[in-house]
């Protein structure tokens, strides 16, 4: 037989010591309780406790057993897991003993209780309370707050993670963002903007805290406002409001859903690097988070939100002010093409070389822009490593000067005219290939040099001409450059390849055309 664990041994005690001192009072009709006190050497006050206590109770819990035996195979497992996670939740540990043991056959109920009996020995979390506030009016409010939980293992090495909660107060639907350095302006206006792209539309006003990447400064209840952030505001359409100082309660949902992502989406977990993590997030946001059945709504926020609020919340495009260079981290690149990242060197195209460019971080992505254009020039994984120099080769040719010597190689071949004439319609035709196209025409005047330079002429004409096309038709004129080449005997013979081409597609005189 297994052996009792601490807490059923004590039930088992006493649910003796009750039958003993029953049997000896006999409902009144056997021993006192002064006589059963001195008997047992107990109190009287113990005695009369053991007389009102419910032996029927005790014998249900102590045949629970077989529930109790289930867990302590895994008693070492949650321990472990408790020492190093003091503030494991029951579902995130329920969620972890099934990874490890698939077959186990246990409720979310019963795992809890077992984590209450663990947990005695370890330090519990300090309790918020939050004031409840009853929101009935969809696509109004959304609660914003920041986080972050440090001795995160990324690549083997313990990081902090920062990131963003996004909830929406009606259908209590979430998003977060997560980044590898603490939040700036800039970085929470784009992760605004992700999140407004996630939830389709934008909702009428904002809550915040006294973050100074909202408020600067709060006299009276009224805000003077972050600058670049009020701007991003006026222009995605919401209205934002801060809580009163000191006072979480008054966006206790997001605070809420903080503590959520922290102990529920990140806490307990390890990643290879970060893009794994951005990529888990997204999974926990809908598989869990937004699949979940909430608890003050009774529904699950994905369809309560389908249901009832994504209709009503106001389209949202990202404002222009995203790309307008002023709203921009910016980095000069040295004469080797390097700009400086959080510790370390990545690569910009050749041209950029002592140049000032915008870049942006996001979702492990270090992206580098155009300050004139916006245009993405390149485009890094961030290193977690520092000291590092992260190179991409293509950033050291200069494609700009391929493109002008095959250009002038094709002018040396044709003649200036005829060859800017047929480079301008190659890169009309495929201006992002345009060098691959020069190329492979150079390839084909090698190929088919006994073409005449009149044939050419009348292929530069063409529109959408493309190299494949020229192709087609220098290999048509070498299988026949008699008639697509007429003598000057033949007056009346097809003048060029177009004409041949042309003449093939016309009713013959005389005869009806099918």
């Amino acid at each position: 037989m297994r052996p009792l664990n601490e807490a059923q041994g004590v039930l088992m005690k006493d649910w003796v010591m009750i039958h003993k001192i029953k049997a000896l009072y006999d409902h009144g009709t056997g021993s006192s309780i002064r006589a059963i006190a001195e008997h047992l050497q107990l109190s009287r006050n113990t005695v009369r406790k053991y007389l009102r206590r419910d032996e029927t109770a005790i014998s249900a819990r102590l045949g629970q057993t077989e529930r109790a035996k289930v867990l302590d195979e895994y008693r070492e497992y949650l321990g472990y897991l408790l020492r190093r996670y003091p503030r494991l939740s029951g579902p995130k540990a329920l969620r972890k003993l099934r990874e490890k043991a698939p077959g186990v056959e246990v409720s979310e109920r019963s795992l809890r209780r077992y984590l209450r009996q663990l947990k005695q020995t370890h330090a519990s979390a300090q309790r918020r309370y939050y004031e409840p506030v009853i929101d009935i009016v969809p696509g109004v409010q959304c609660q914003v707050d920041g986080g972050e939980l440090r001795q995160v293992l990324i690549g083997g090495v313990e990081q902090v993670v920062y990131f963003v909660v996004f909830v929406l107060s009606y259908s209590r639907l979430l998003y977060v963002s997560a980044s590898a350095r603490p939040i700036d302006t800039v970085m929470l206006i784009r992760m605004h903007d992700a999140a407004f792209r996630y939830f389709g539309g934008v909702v009428q006003e904002c809550v915040y805290d006294q973050a100074k990447l909202v408020v600067i400064n709060e006299e009276f209840r009224e805000l003077t406002l972050n600058q670049r952030f009020a701007e991003y505001a006026t222009h995605a359409g919401f209205a934002v409001r801060a809580c009163a100082g000191y006072d979480p309660e008054s966006k206790g949902k997001v605070e809420a859903g903080v503590k959520y992502v922290k102990y529920n989406g990140l806490y307990a977990e390890e990643f290879p690097d970060w893009e794994a993590l951005h990529v888990h997030l997204a999974h926990w946001l809908e598989r869990q988070a937004n699949a979940r059945c909430h608890a003050a709504t009774g529904e699950v926020p994905r369809a309560h939100f389908e249901r009832a609020e994504r209709a009503v919340l106001t389209p949202y495009l990202s404002p222009t002010l995203l790309l307008d260079p002023a709203t921009r981290v910016t980095r000069k690149a040295d004469k080797t093409g390097l700009i400086a990242w959080q510790g370390n060197k990545y690569s910009v195209p050749l041209n950029y070389q002592q140049s000032s460019v915008g870049v942006d971080c996001e979702d492990g992505q270090l992206r580098v822009h155009d300050l004139a254009s916006g245009e993405c020039i390149a485009t890094h994984r961030l290193c977690p490593a520092t000291g590092q120099i992260i190179k991409n080769t293509n950033h050291y040719r200069d494609y700009r000067q391929r493109i002008r010597d095959l250009e002038a190689a094709v002018a040396q071949r044709l003649g200036e005219v005829l060859g800017a004439k047929l480079c301008q319609q190659l890169k009309a035709s495929e201006p992002k290939i345009y060098k691959d196209q020069l190329a492979g025409v150079l390839k084909l005047l090698q190929q088919y040099p006994e073409v005449p330079v009149e044939c050419l002429a009348s292929l530069a004409e063409r529109p959408h001409l493309t190299a494949t096309q020229l192709r087609d038709y220098l290999a048509a004129y070498s299988r026949c450059p008699e008639r697509l080449h007429p003598e000057p005997s033949q007056p009346h013979a097809a003048p060029t390849l177009l004409a041949v081409y042309h003449a093939l597609n016309q009713p013959q005189p005389g005869r009806n055309r099918p």
